[in-house]
């Protein structure tokens, strides 16, 4: 139910769903870096970081 939760929230923010998975990191900074670049990019890797196990 958390990790659906956290898809959803990459729609929306990604990189507040990366800090919520993994804590402050270099992921998070990346995260932003591309939702600065364009939201779609954002999305992928936030999507991308909170499904990878």
């Amino acid at each position: 139910m958390r990790r659906l939760l956290l898809i959803i929230l990459c729609f929306f923010f990604p990189f507040l769903a990366v800090l919520i998975h993994e804590g402050p990191s270099v992921k998070v900074l990346i995260a932003i870096l591309l939702q600065l670049i364009g939201h779609f990019p954002g999305v992928v890797y936030g999507i991308y970081q909170v499904t990878r196990d």
